[in-house]
């Protein structure tokens, strides 16, 4: 496992992150040129050599519901490759999603059932997909996989009543 000190050494050498010292000691590296929300490539680099890169281009099941992917016991070659990746991806306009592709992703609306018969309504409002317990807004997202992907993590499935 390499030292907080070799990741930070690592990290350091893409001169397109700029540095943000946070609590605790650890480090966050943020892309400020991403063409996406996201800015944040490198999150909570500790001290003891745990951290997280944003991994926005991996397979979703592989990363937290975020999109990181801890970094604990990368290699050097590892680290690196991944970190180019995630500044490849906020380089990029996020995809739009086609007409045919949004009629697809109406089936996801409704109401989703909990392991123990709790309710959560997915909701599309503007441009994006709202997570309600009752009235109450439980989480946000931007797009209807990132909603669907964390229902499916919570261990929510959909009801048979689609539509609200």
């Amino acid at each position: 496992m390499l030292t907080f000190e070799e990741k930070l050494s690592i990290i350091e050498t893409f001169p397109e992150l700029q540095r943000k010292d946070v609590s605790l000691g650890r480090v966050n590296f943020h892309y400020l040129e991403s063409v996406q929300e996201k800015k944040i490539v490198v999150q909570h680099l500790h001290p003891n050599g745990n951290g997280f890169v944003y991994a926005g281009h991996m397979r979703k099941k592989e990363t937290d519901r975020k999109g990181f992917i801890n970094i604990r016991d990368y290699t050097e070659e590892e680290l690196k490759d991944l970190i180019q990746k995630s500044i490849a991806y906020l380089s990029e306009p996020p995809v739009e999603i086609e007409e045919e592709e949004e009629n697809e992703f109406a089936r996801l609306e409704g109401t989703w059932i909990g392991l123990e018969k709790q309710e959560l309504s997915l909701v599309r409002e503007d441009q994006l997909w709202n997570v309600y317990s009752g009235s109450n807004l439980e989480e946000c997202f931007e797009s209807p996989i990132e909603a669907e992907r964390y229902l499916l993590d919570e261990g929510f499935r959909q009801s048979k009543k689609r539509k609200m």
